[in-house]
């Protein structure tokens, strides 16, 4: 679904944040970016958003350059982004009301989109109709973020890019997001995509977790991690075994050459660098 070939990247003034990154992606797959602040990692989410665009080199989407935002991907910030005077309903149907101004114009919106209000459902399924009439100040932060998420899929959107969006969240709530958006991305097969710099919520939700490390990045540490999603992955001794890997990673600089993006290490049955 996703490709990224030879990505450069680097802020005005900067030293860069990318060299010669290269990257594939396909339909349907979680990915969970991590690494330390300041490693370009909110960065390449808003590069595969098209908020950005690389210094040089290309990222295709189903085989389309990516030259600016497209109507299929869903972007969820950190702080959720919503309209403080406009109610959790109206929040919701943001998106939608924007797709009928503009019509299937297929920049706004897709050029075969049909329009529909489909609002309600998406307040039932995550659990905030009876909140709808409220405005954002006046409910809790998880149901803030359950909002976001449910104005965002009322868009029905292939890729599904977030932003560290459970780091302000108590642990329980955290979780129960978690998993909820883990079954969310399986029931619309959307590709997911997480920024986080919490180690544990990168094995938690992530299948495969792009390591970033001090700029420039040049190579994709990848590592595998096939259980994820599973039932009680969480206790399981590959959880604990990877998050320990990726620590150990993280205190690390990486062992693969900085000047050969080809080079990779193989996972290992129960996760790892590949």
């Amino acid at each position: 679904m996703i490709e990224i070939n030879s990505l450069a990247f680097a802020y005005p003034h900067t030293s860069p944040l990318f060299e010669i990154l290269s990257l594939e992606l396909s339909r349907g797959e979680t990915w969970a970016i991590l690494g330390p602040s300041g490693c370009g990692k909110t960065t390449l989410l808003y590069l595969l958003a098209g908020l950005r665009q690389p210094t040089d080199g290309k990222i295709q989407i189903d085989g389309e350059v990516l030259t600016r935002p497209r109507p299929h991907t869903g972007l969820i910030l950190q702080d959720y982004g919503l309209l403080p005077w406009s109610t959790v309903r109206e929040n919701v149907s943001l998106g939608l009301r924007l797709r009928k101004f503009y019509g299937p114009d297929g920049t706004h919106t897709p050029d075969n989109y049909l329009p529909k209000d489909n609002a309600d459902h998406w307040l039932d399924r995550l659990g905030i109709s009876e909140v709808a009439d409220k405005f954002p100040a006046q409910i809790s932060g998880g149901q803030r973020q359950r909002t976001a998420i449910a104005r965002t899929l009322a868009l029905e959107p292939d890729l599904l890019l977030m932003d560290e969006p459970f780091s302000s969240l108590d642990a329980i709530t955290r979780e129960d997001l978690q998993n909820l958006t883990l079954s969310l991305c399986a029931e619309q097969n959307l590709t997911l995509v997480i920024v986080t710099h919490a180690i544990e919520e990168a094995v938690s939700l992530g299948k495969k977790i792009l390591l970033l490390g001090n700029p420039p990045n040049q190579n994709s540490r990848i590592f595998e991690n096939p259980q994820a999603e599973g039932v009680n992955h969480r206790n399981s001794q590959a959880y604990h075994d990877l998050c320990a890997l990726l620590w150990k990673e993280m205190q690390t600089p990486s062992p693969l050459s900085s000047h050969d993006p080809s080079s990779s290490l193989r996972a290992g049955r129960r996760g790892g660098i590949r």
